[in-house]
């Protein structure tokens, strides 16, 4: 009895399942080891910029507690929509407090890191906000107290609170792309169209000068 040839895959198929097992991978990847994610706001300046996109590992703080000095990606505590990056700098146990902006951790002054930045001259008292003065505070175990490196423009651990463990979701690693705010670019309006034909043509135009080319590949600590 002749053997029945075996129907070859049609090159459409194949295309979908080679599309199908690639999104499957991206997504193993996005859920266990590797996370993308753009800095939107300066409350990390100069450390991470606006415009900067980051990949982040999810394993090292899975086999350890983030350090004070480390950076951590994590969801925002009072909207776990959104996804935070922010220094950590005190765990549990320790004792946090501000004076006239300087940090200190259990009565050191914790050192500002290479990229921390003040844009504001005057102190605020206690009184009018916890930005310059704030403590002292005990960090409760099993949570982490995070500040932005621009200390004077970062909403963090002194306005709402510590970090719980169950909110981090990676390490920051390296930036693999650095995109300048262009100020003068077209903004989308309804119906959109023909502002995004306006965009996609100006960012083309303009993408030599905007990316941020010595920002690239470099890695974050």
């Amino acid at each position: 009895m002749a053997k029945k040839k075996k129907k070859k895959k049609s090159k459409f198929r194949e295309w979908v399942e080679t599309i199908v097992s690639a999104l499957i991978i991206a997504l193993i990847l996005r859920a266990f080891l590797i996370q993308a994610y753009r800095i939107p706001t300066g409350s990390m300046e100069d450390t991470l910029l606006i415009g900067d996109f980051l990949l982040g590992e999810k394993i090292t703080y899975r086999l350890r507690e983030p350090h004070p000095g480390d950076i951590v990606i994590f969801k925002y505590p009072l909207n776990p929509r959104k996804d935070y990056v922010k220094r950590c700098v005190a765990v549990g146990g320790q004792t946090v407090f501000v004076r006239d902006k300087v940090l200190f951790v259990d009565g050191v002054p914790f050192p500002d890191p290479p990229g921390a930045k003040y844009i504001d001259p005057e102190v605020l008292p206690s009184s009018v906000s916890n930005r310059d003065n704030f403590g002292p505070y005990t960090v409760p175990p099993g949570y982490f107290f995070m500040m932005g490196d621009n200390r004077d423009n970062s909403a963090d651990s002194r306005f709402w609170g510590p970090l719980a463990k169950k909110f981090i979701r990676a390490k920051p690693l390296i930036i693999y792309f650095s995109w300048s705010p262009d100020p003068n670019a077209p903004s989308l309006n309804p119906p959109y169209i023909i502002d995004f034909i306006r965009l996609f043509f100006y960012d083309l135009f303009h993408f030599p000068m905007r990316v941020r080319w010595k920002r690239l590949g470099r890695l974050i600590k």
